[in-house]
Protein backbone atom coordinates (compact mmCIF):
# COMPACT_ATOMS: atom_id res chain seq x y z
CA UNK A 1 0.00 0.00 0.00
CA UNK A 2 1.47 3.34 -1.05
CA UNK A 3 1.68 6.56 0.87
CA UNK A 4 -0.99 9.15 0.31
CA UNK A 5 -0.11 12.34 -1.53
CA UNK A 6 -2.31 15.39 -1.00
CA UNK A 7 -3.10 17.72 -3.88
CA UNK A 8 -2.74 21.49 -3.48
CA UNK A 9 -6.52 21.78 -2.98
CA UNK A 10 -6.51 19.07 -0.32
CA UNK A 11 -3.61 20.75 1.49
CA UNK A 12 -5.54 24.03 1.41
CA UNK A 13 -8.65 22.30 2.83
CA UNK A 14 -6.65 20.66 5.60
CA UNK A 15 -5.01 23.97 6.53
CA UNK A 16 -8.49 25.45 7.09
CA UNK A 17 -8.94 23.06 10.04
CA UNK A 18 -7.84 24.82 13.26
CA UNK A 19 -6.35 21.55 14.50
CA UNK A 20 -3.74 21.53 11.71
CA UNK A 21 -0.65 23.69 12.16
CA UNK A 22 1.22 22.57 9.01
CA UNK A 23 0.40 20.48 6.00
CA UNK A 24 2.41 19.38 3.00
CA UNK A 25 1.60 16.96 0.17
CA UNK A 26 3.06 14.17 2.31
CA UNK A 27 2.22 14.96 5.93
CA UNK A 28 -0.04 16.73 8.40
CA UNK A 29 1.20 18.36 11.62
CA UNK A 30 -1.50 18.55 14.25
CA UNK A 31 -1.82 21.23 16.95
CA UNK A 32 -0.55 20.17 20.39
CA UNK A 33 -3.89 21.22 21.95
CA UNK A 34 -5.71 18.90 19.57
CA UNK A 35 -3.43 16.01 20.49
CA UNK A 36 -4.09 16.52 24.22
CA UNK A 37 -7.83 16.85 23.61
CA UNK A 38 -7.87 13.72 21.43
CA UNK A 39 -6.00 11.64 24.01
CA UNK A 40 -8.34 12.80 26.78
CA UNK A 41 -11.40 12.00 24.66
CA UNK A 42 -10.03 8.52 24.05
CA UNK A 43 -8.91 7.84 27.63
CA UNK A 44 -11.74 9.50 29.56
CA UNK A 45 -14.74 9.30 27.23
CA UNK A 46 -13.81 6.04 25.52
CA UNK A 47 -14.46 7.46 22.06
CA UNK A 48 -12.94 5.61 19.10
CA UNK A 49 -10.13 7.36 17.24
CA UNK A 50 -12.16 7.76 14.05
CA UNK A 51 -15.00 9.47 15.96
CA UNK A 52 -12.56 11.87 17.61
CA UNK A 53 -11.09 12.92 14.25
CA UNK A 54 -14.55 13.27 12.69
CA UNK A 55 -15.66 15.47 15.61
CA UNK A 56 -12.57 17.61 15.01
CA UNK A 57 -13.64 18.20 11.42
CA UNK A 58 -11.38 15.77 9.54
CA UNK A 59 -12.51 13.86 6.46
CA UNK A 60 -11.33 10.29 7.03
CA UNK A 61 -11.49 9.54 3.30
CA UNK A 62 -9.01 12.36 2.76
CA UNK A 63 -6.52 11.71 5.55
CA UNK A 64 -6.84 7.92 5.50
CA UNK A 65 -8.92 5.54 7.56
CA UNK A 66 -5.99 4.24 9.65
CA UNK A 67 -4.46 7.65 10.40
CA UNK A 68 -6.61 8.40 13.47
CA UNK A 69 -5.82 5.07 15.11
CA UNK A 70 -2.10 5.33 14.35
CA UNK A 71 -1.79 8.95 15.47
CA UNK A 72 -3.75 8.38 18.65
CA UNK A 73 -1.62 5.36 19.52
CA UNK A 74 1.54 7.44 19.24
CA UNK A 75 0.03 10.39 21.08
CA UNK A 76 -1.22 8.23 23.96
CA UNK A 77 2.30 6.87 24.41
CA UNK A 78 3.79 10.38 24.51
CA UNK A 79 1.05 11.60 26.86
CA UNK A 80 1.55 8.67 29.22
CA UNK A 81 5.29 9.27 29.37
CA UNK A 82 5.57 13.05 29.35
CA UNK A 83 2.09 14.48 29.76
CA UNK A 84 0.83 17.43 27.75
CA UNK A 85 4.34 18.93 27.75
CA UNK A 86 5.46 16.05 25.52
CA UNK A 87 3.54 17.58 22.62
CA UNK A 88 5.26 20.96 22.89
CA UNK A 89 8.69 19.60 21.88
CA UNK A 90 9.68 17.85 18.63
CA UNK A 91 10.21 14.15 19.38
CA UNK A 92 10.40 12.44 16.01
CA UNK A 93 13.31 10.04 15.79
CA UNK A 94 13.69 9.96 19.56
CA UNK A 95 11.02 7.47 20.55
CA UNK A 96 11.53 4.66 23.02
CA UNK A 97 15.14 5.59 23.70
CA UNK A 98 16.39 4.11 20.45
CA UNK A 99 19.25 6.01 18.92
CA UNK A 100 18.89 6.56 15.22
CA UNK A 101 21.41 7.59 12.64
CA UNK A 102 25.10 8.18 13.01
CA UNK A 103 26.66 8.89 16.38
CA UNK A 104 27.06 12.57 17.11
CA UNK A 105 30.50 13.95 16.26
CA UNK A 106 29.89 17.64 16.79
CA UNK A 107 31.34 19.06 19.96
CA UNK A 108 33.87 16.26 20.48
CA UNK A 109 37.19 17.18 21.97
CA UNK A 110 40.37 16.46 20.03
CA UNK A 111 41.10 13.58 22.42
CA UNK A 112 37.66 12.06 21.78
CA UNK A 113 38.19 12.37 18.01
CA UNK A 114 41.58 10.64 18.30
CA UNK A 115 40.07 7.78 20.33
CA UNK A 116 37.26 7.37 17.81
CA UNK A 117 39.71 7.32 14.87
CA UNK A 118 42.05 4.89 16.64
CA UNK A 119 39.14 2.52 17.23
CA UNK A 120 38.16 2.81 13.57
CA UNK A 121 41.74 2.07 12.44
CA UNK A 122 41.86 -0.99 14.74
CA UNK A 123 38.57 -2.22 13.27
CA UNK A 124 39.84 -1.79 9.72
CA UNK A 125 43.11 -3.61 10.53
CA UNK A 126 41.17 -6.54 12.00
CA UNK A 127 38.94 -6.60 8.94
CA UNK A 128 41.98 -6.64 6.62
CA UNK A 129 43.60 -9.47 8.62
CA UNK A 130 40.40 -11.49 8.41
CA UNK A 131 40.14 -10.97 4.65
CA UNK A 132 43.81 -11.90 4.17
CA UNK A 133 43.25 -15.17 6.06
CA UNK A 134 40.15 -15.86 4.00
CA UNK A 135 42.05 -15.34 0.73
CA UNK A 136 44.87 -17.60 1.99
CA UNK A 137 42.37 -20.37 2.76
CA UNK A 138 40.89 -20.13 -0.74
CA UNK A 139 44.32 -20.55 -2.32
CA UNK A 140 45.02 -23.74 -0.39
Amino acid sequence: MGKRIFTAEQVADLLKNPNVIKCSPKSISYAPEFKVWAVKQYNEEGLPAAAIFKAAGFDLKLIGKNVPKNCLGDWREVFAGKGAVGFEVENRGKTKGKGKGRPKTKGLTDQDKIQRLEAHVAYLKAENDFLAKLRAQRRE
